[in-house]
């Protein structure tokens, strides 16, 4: 335990004296506070923020635009549309002189064979790429839709919309808010959040191992501390560093919202139980204890940082694969097969269980059976990453293979 200890002190105090460890942890909260800074003092000045406007998107246009219509279906222009947005003209030479003249913007030309071919010309006296399709092309296709249908402006909006499905489910599963946007974002944003704390915290010991590794310190670590001693207390001093790490960007985000007048305040229908906290604190620790390990294990056996770095995809590849269905399947159907797969698969479960989590309706022993699987993995994982740290110095130098970690990782080499 003493040298366990030993190796978590020298990994912390080593992380901690970079300073590219204090440029991330400090630079980032730093930006943001620039950016909330420059925004509210926009907000605060409305002439500075119209400014800014006008330089991003351009000078408004305030001229109404034309039409020519030559197939006679336009009878009449909507009264939901603001009146002035548009002038007709009996032919095409009488548009191009109202658009020399200044009296419009642009104009289209509906052709008389519009019916057949459903084209329509739009005109304007300058090149702007941004501005394809007509800057009123939206009222004048309403103005087209309610004519063909005789004017009938109820009508256009069923076919604009001609289907309004509402989806009743019998599965005991809660279902979402229809109406609550972040309800149906939820899982998908809790599956990246871990995603991110996990891979992030990970990465920091494949660093610290290929160093050591390139360095040659590793062989003088081993001398005095045997593989398992050395893989923990670099797993827990890492671990630390990266979920402190995590929590001072967390606070630093909170104070912004406070000093910025807003309060971060999730909506009644997607506050989380406390259970949800309990497992997300459960389901990272044994995720990073996993893939920190396998992280480590690869440091192991890469000849430099830059030849680990390359196989780094495939292992988190069953991490990875969660992120394509976060806002399908385990939105739509938690309990489904595929989602149940995924979050009882140890490599898989950190967070798939957490997006499964999010959506509701998950059976109380599926993330206890998912929790014991993933430890269950992870004690297995650090005594094989272990054994790696002997095999490096039987592999050092060479080339790194997946097929050369997989036999490592077994016990073949």
């Amino acid at each position: 335990m003493k040298k366990i200890m030993l190796v978590l002190t020298n990994e912390i105090k080593t992380i901690i004296t970079r300073p590219s460890f204090w440029f991330a942890t400090v630079g980032i909260p730093l930006i943001g506070a620039v950016i909330f800074a420059v925004v509210g003092y926009i907000n605060k000045n409305a002439s500075t923020a119209q400014t800014v406007n006008q330089i991003i998107t351009g000078p408004q246009e305030t001229r109404p635009e034309g039409y020519v219509d030559l197939s006679g279906i336009i009878k009449q222009v909507p009264v939901t549309v603001p009146t002035g947005t548009f002038l007709a003209f009996p032919d095409e030479a009488s548009a191009r002189r109202a658009l020399a003249d200044g009296q419009i913007a642009a104009f289209y030309i509906v052709p008389a064979d519009y019916l057949q071919e459903g084209k329509i010309t739009y005109i304007r006296p300058d090149f702007s790429p941004m501005a394809a399709g007509g800057g009123q092309s939206g009222f004048f296709q309403w103005t087209l839709q309610v004519n063909l249908v005789g004017g009938d402006i109820t009508l256009a909006n069923l076919v604009n919309g001609p289907l309004d499905v509402q989806d009743h489910s019998l599965a005991p599963v809660a279902q979402p808010d229809e109406n609550n946007p972040l309800k149906f974002w939820a899982p998908y944003a809790v599956t990246i959040i871990f995603y991110f704390l996990i891979m992030g915290s990970a990465s920091l010991l494949l660093s610290s191992v290929s160093k050591e590794k390139e360095n040659r310190v590793m062989e003088i670590l081993l001398t005095s501390a045997t593989p398992r001693q050395l893989l923990t207390g670099k797993i827990l001093g890492l671990g630390i560093v990266g979920l402190g790490q995590t929590l001072l960007w967390v606070g630093t985000g909170v104070t912004l919202m406070n000093l910025s007048g807003r309060t971060f305040k999730l909506p009644s229908a997607i506050v989380f139980p406390p259970s949800f906290l309990v497992w997300g604190l459960v389901f990272f620790v044994l995720g990073y204890a996993v893939y920190a390990s396998l992280m480590a294990g690869l440091g192991a056996l890469a000849p430099n940082l830059r030849e680990a770095t390359q196989l780094t995809f495939i292992i988190m590849l069953p991490l990875i694969i969660p992120l394509f269905f976060s806002s399908t399947i385990f939105m739509q159907d938690p309990n489904g097969a595929i989602a149940t797969a995924l979050s009882l698969f140890p490599l898989s479960a950190p967070v798939a269980m957490m997006a499964r989590l999010s959506a509701g309706g998950v059976p109380w022993w599926h993330p206890l059976l998912a929790s014991v699987l993933l430890a269950g993995t992870a004690v297995l994982i650090v005594r094989a990453v272990a054994g790696m740290f002997r095999a490096q110095a039987l592999v050092s130098g060479q080339s790194i293979k997946f097929k050369t970690y997989f036999q490592a990782l077994i016990g073949r080499i």
